[in-house]
Order: structure tokens, then sequence, then C-alpha cells
């Protein structure tokens, strides 16, 4: 993997998340169910994050940007393994659905890391190929696995957060934490069949 250089080509831009870009580099990808937090929980999370851009001014320092992805993303991710909302891939072809929809394309957009599909959530470690952004290859993912399992389960309406969690793997030392993160979620979890890079035929 190429680490990660602060002052190398960085854009960062914003929808309701921070979502910084760096040609070549790899990302640690969270998406979630648009039911996976309960409202309250996702209203007070909005207003942490709009005080936190109030007081703290761009572009953060590393340690800043460190203590962001603590109070924010960390949390989040203790929210979503408590197991709120749906869950739909609690069954076994919504979650197929899902992990087909990674690997159809791996290889030539992207290339895969560790990846686990969780009940409520999916995480993925990917580095977007030449000329493939990391933007359209989450909007492929999640149009098509959106579509297909509204088909089979016979649901309408919006099942993805309009918004995916990204996150620059910043060097090896952390792509490792990470590797072991998604391996161990679904224990964490106190689940014991999800489906994931280590288990996909």
């Amino acid at each position: 993997m190429k680490p990660f250089d602060f002052w190398d080509g960085l854009d960062i831009y914003y929808g309701d998340l921070p979502h910084w870009r760096q040609e070549g580099a790899t990302y640690f990808v969270t998406f979630r169910l648009a039911d996976a937090l309960p409202e309250d929980v996702g209203r007070r999370l909005k207003q942490e994050r709009e005080t936190w851009h109030r007081t703290h001014a761009e572009p953060w320092t590393p340690e800043e940007a460190h203590r962001y992805h603590r109070l924010f993303s960390e949390r989040v991710h203790e929210w979503l393994d408590a197991g709120h909302g749906s869950c739909v891939m609690r069954d076994r072809r919504c979650a197929r659905i899902v992990a087909d929809s990674l690997l159809h394309f791996e290889g030539i957009r992207y290339a895969l890391d560790s990846w686990v599909v969780m009940p409520n959530h999916t995480h993925v470690v990917v580095e977007p190929a030449e000329d493939f952004q990391l933007e359209d290859i989450l909007q492929s993912w999640t149009n098509f696995s959106a579509h297909k399992i509204n088909a089979l389960i016979d649901r309408q309406g919006t099942l993805w957060q309009h918004e995916p969690y990204d996150h620059i793997v910043r060097h090896e030392a952390e792509l490792q934490r990470l590797r072991v993160y998604i391996r161990e979620n679904p224990v964490k979890a106190g689940l014991n069949d999800c489906l994931g890079s280590w288990n996909y035929p």
C-alpha cells in the first residue's frame, strides 16, 4: 500500500462527513443501513460534528484527525454493533448479495483487502484502481445491492444511508489493525456466521 502523506496532493470535501482523497490511497469504508442508528443518536451525532467543525479549522493536524476519528467513527461502530434497525443482512441471502457486489469488479476497478458483511453495516478495505473514484465504487455497491435486496425481500424505499464513512489508511501498521478489527467485528458483536473475506468462496 502507498503510505498516506498529509502534504501530498490531499483533497478534502464535505457532505455530512469529511472525505479525504489522495491518489493511490487505500481506504477503510463503512456503509450502513439507513435505519442502523436510532434517530436520537443520529441527531446528537450530527450536532456534535457541527460543533467540532466550528471549533477546529482545516486543515487538521494528524492529531486532530485521530481525535475526530475516535470521537465519531469509533463511537458509531459501537452503536452499529449493538444491532439496531432492520438488520436485513441477518438473512444470508441478503448478505450474499452485498458480498457479491463487492467482488463483482474486484481486480478491475479496485483491489479488495479485508471486508465483512454485518447485519446492519459493511466494512471494507479497498484501493481504487487508477482512473476509478471511490465515490463511484461505493455507489455501484450500494445501488446494486439495494435493488437486489429490495426485490428479494419485497421491500421499498431507501436501504442504505446516503453517505458512507471513509478513512484513508495511514500506514502499514494501521492496515494490520484494521484487518484484525474487521475479522474480529462479528465476534465482538456476538455473531459467528457473517460473510467476510476469510470465509467467502
